[in-house]
């Protein structure tokens, strides 16, 4: 019984999340619906961001957290948002049997039948990880959950400030290894305690799970609007989904890592798609899943500006790339000058020596077992499709990735967090936020380079209302 709880709080969530897109799709009437998988995965995304929302919300106005003061707002939302909707559901026709098994036997379909199965026979077991390894140590248990257990208990969410401050006055504060770090990821596991009505560190963590099933759906449906086959879709999305750092994150779950690489690979997939269609609900997607980053982990604010070249270079194709490579150039000028001050930022130190651990990166992304072959790889597509780098239809998402990639060198080669790099304690963890997006990216090149993709279409404003690409019927229809 404490499972089905969990479950069904966990299925209105993501109801609610699906409502919220849906509605924001529905309302933007000159754009063809995106696929019913991207709409799915990027429906629980929405959705576990209100529930941090309005939990935040019901803490500050004093109302204890229960399954009444949090599923209650929850069913009125997605009673709101579909009861248009219901019409419109009582009239749907369900296909006939014929036409659902037409051509099943066809080599394609078997092929996409077969790596479906497999891709959720990976999921079944990851979802017994999740659910039997009690929360794992380091960071999982010293940083996110010790809020989850102290808000959990005590129904509301008591503030958190550093140890001297604590010993000083704790006021009715508490304490942990960083106290400042956002509320997002330790309210999912409250909600989860709340549903089971009880503190279980293994069942608590449903979230890491969903998170990377959402990811899949999500996935699968862009690149089936990216006129892609079924099976090219989803041989791409298992590709992705399938990297064994990712995978050792919903296993080991209670980590703010993955999700954040969720939000960021989904919310600037929807604002690529936003940039070369001109769909307005792209953009409000995109802006709704962006606007979580920082409030997952506060190096969510660098992320968000990473995003900024991207759309420099969609509204100003020929000079934005010139403007780009000038930034890039700033950026690394500015780090190095402000590392001679040493100063703190988002916790870590900046210093002048620039001492790159090209020994740790290269274990890290070359001998270990972490990314499969997607280092391996990158070199080869990025020479074999050279010049798709910059296209028009390419350039934002390159010069994206092109920000974040130099974000991480920074990151590791000037500020404190070179040290990690060597014991391999930080690389892969930082990488992750970065590698679905340039995995997806990877395929988007080769599916160029294969002479398949649809005609790239020019950039537009945000607020355009050209009509959105549609996708082909398929197997998945």
């Amino acid at each position: 019984m404490d499972m089905v709880r969990l479950v069904l709080a966990w299925v209105l969530v993501w109801l609610a999340g699906a409502a919220i897109v849906r509605r924001i799709y529905a309302l933007s009437t000159a754009d063809a619906a995106p696929h019913a998988a991207w709409r799915a995965g990027t429906g629980f995304f929405a959705g576990a961001f209100v529930l941090a929302l309005l939990m935040s919300a019901l803490s500050r106005v004093g109302i204890p957290f229960g399954g009444l003061s949090i599923g209650a707002p929850l069913v009125v939302l997605c009673v709101a948002l579909l009861w248009p909707d219901a019409q419109a559901l009582r009239q749907a026709r369900i296909p006939s049997p014929r036409m659902a098994t037409k051509a099943v036997w066809s080599v394609a379909r078997i092929a996409w039948y077969v790596l479906l199965a497999w891709l959720a026979l990976r999921f079944v077991l990851l979802l017994g990880e999740v659910m039997r390894q009690p929360l794992f140590p380091w960071d999982a248990w010293t940083q996110w959950a010790t809020k989850a257990r102290v808000w959990f208990e005590l129904r509301h969410m008591a503030p958190f400030v550093r140890g001297e401050q604590w010993l000083q006055d704790s006021g009715g504060a508490y304490f942990d290894a960083a106290p400042h770090y956002p509320a997002t990821v330790p309210l999912w596991q409250v909600w989860s305690s709340v549903a089971l009505g009880r503190w279980d560190d293994a069942w608590m963590n449903l979230p890491w799970w969903l998170v990377a099933v959402a990811l899949a759906l999500a996935l699968y449906g862009f690149l089936r609007d990216h006129s892609m086959s079924p099976l090219f879709a989803l041989t791409a999305t298992w590709l992705v989904v399938s990297m064994p750092i990712l995978d050792a994150h919903v296993a080991l779950a209670g980590y703010a890592d993955l999700p954040l690489a969720c939000y960021l690979t989904t919310g600037a997939l929807a604002g690529w798609r936003a940039l070369r269609t001109g769909s307005r609900a792209d953009g409000l997607v995109a802006v709704l899943l962006l606007a979580t980053l920082p409030l997952i982990k506060i190096p969510g604010w660098v992320w968000i500006a990473t995003l900024v070249p991207g759309l420099i270079v969609a509204r100003m194709p020929r000079l934005g790339l010139r403007i780009v490579y000038i930034g890039w150039l700033g950026a690394i000028v500015l780090a190095l000058v402000l590392g001679r001050f040493e100063p703190v930022i988002f916790g870590y130190r900046l210093h002048f020596q620039l001492d790159i651990p090209w020994h740790g990166l290269a274990e890290a992304y070359f001998s270990f077992d972490n990314w499969h072959l997607l280092f391996w790889v990158l070199p080869v597509v990025l020479l074999a499709t050279r010049r798709q780098l910059v296209s028009r239809d390419i350039a934002p998402l390159t010069v994206v990735l092109g920000s974040g990639a130099l974000f991480l060198l920074v990151g590791f080669s000037i500020t404190s967090a070179s040290v990690w790099v060597e014991d391999q304690s930080t690389v892969n963890r930082a990488t992750l936020h970065l590698a679905p997006l340039l995995a997806t990216w990877l395929v988007l090149l080769v599916h160029r380079a294969l002479g398949t993709a649809a005609p790239a279409a020019s950039p537009q404003p945000l607020v355009a209302t050209t009509p959105a690409m549609a996708h082909a019927d398929g197997v998945d229809a």
